[in-house]
């Protein structure tokens, strides 16, 4: 059996590549032949490094072609799996998958030639219940959730510290992690009387700075001054892990501000790395809007907040209640399991037969 994979956006090497990357790694481990579209096979040791993904076996080869030579290599195919970047491609393959990973709007996916394409299109795949109402909305069409996948055997918890982590890409593109918001608010906690709660924690911040992050990035440590704020440029699967694992609280402020009916392509599509925090016994407190609500259940197994005045409040009652993290951690972690990858393979398994 044959598939073809292609990610118009491989290079942030976000959740989304997490995504299709999981997937290219089972069918090659069921003995399909897995071919990635993509133009620079170097690709494959950022892969290795920073996502964990052995790919050896697989292909990367070019996408570029004339509409009549791509018409005769799609036909070879078994499974075509392609994301959307807001159009519909002209899917050629046996069968054929689409992927939502952004909640469009006003693409014109009503019109005579979207709706054409999508009758080649066996399967509409969103990555979260947020996304999918305003993709069948935009489409026409009845997608179906598959939640992305999350590696909870290899995210445990290790001796906890006093750390608040913030994980996500560094980047003011459309959908902004705004770390900036986190390091205004921390310092702002430490300068005022909630410091004594906060004494000997630590904000560690994490994330790549792949496409277009580095200017942002070095402005965020400046902003930082000597405030006890570390950063991890482009960290390893490894490193990550470590973080995770030693993090009492995660922090996230993407959404913060955005109205989610307006425009839902700001705001998160689901958070991969929230889930990732829960495995491994991390608190997390973020903002109560888009894909985020279908993973934190609020007192339970984690927090929300709106205002910089609820991240305050939620991460102080967490720092100053030994019993009540250790409680939400423990649920964090049970909740998380709804989205391992065994569902994820569980779930694709089912469609493509």
């Amino acid at each position: 059996m044959k598939v073809g994979i292609y990610d118009p956006y491989l290079d942030t090497l976000g959740g989304g590549e997490r995504y299709c990357l999981t997937l290219a790694e089972w069918l090659m481990k069921k003995n399909w032949q897995v071919d990635i579209f993509w133009e620079d096979e170097s690709i494959k040791k950022k892969i290795k490094e920073r996502l964990n993904f052995n790919l050896e076996k697989v292909n990367f080869i070019s996408g570029k072609k004339s509409l009549l030579k791509r018409f005769f290599r799609e036909r070879s195919y078994d499974l075509l799996f392609s994301f959307s970047d807001g159009s519909v491609p002209l899917m050629m393959g046996k069968k054929n998958i689409l992927h939502f990973q952004i909640p469009f709007r006003n693409v014109g996916g009503r019109k005579w030639q979207s709706q054409i394409k999508m009758k080649r299109i066996d399967h509409a795949v969103c990555n979260s219940c947020f996304t999918k109402r305003f993709i069948d909305q935009e489409f026409g069409v009845n997608s179906r959730v598959i939640y992305p996948p999350v590696d909870i055997a290899q995210l445990k918890p290790k001796v906890k510290e006093n750390i608040i982590l913030a994980v996500g890409r560094f980047s003011q593109l459309l959908q902004a992690k705004r770390q900036d918001i986190l390091i205004h608010e921390f310092k702002q906690m430490i300068k005022t009387n909630l410091n004594e709660y906060l004494r000997g924690w630590k904000l560690v911040l994490a994330g790549g700075t792949d496409v277009g992050g580095k200017e942002y990035f070095n402005k965020l440590k400046r902003g930082a001054g000597d405030y006890p704020i570390e950063f991890f440029e482009n960290p390893s699967f490894s490193a990550l892990k470590g973080l995770y694992g030693r993090a009492k609280i995660f922090w996230s402020a993407a959404g913060f501000g955005i109205d989610e009916d307006k425009e839902p392509e700001r705001v998160e599509h689901f958070g991969i790395t929230t889930v990732e925090a829960m495995a491994a016994g991390c608190v997390p407190i973020v903002v109560g809007k888009g894909g985020p609500k279908e993973v934190v259940s609020a007192g339970k197994n984690g927090f929300f907040w709106d205002t910089i005045e609820d991240l305050g409040q939620a991460t102080i009652r967490l720092a100053s209640e030994k019993d009540l993290i250790e409680r939400i951690s423990q649920s964090a972690r049970e909740s998380s399991r709804k989205f391992s990858e065994a569902m994820f393979r569980k779930k694709f398994d089912e469609i493509i037969g």
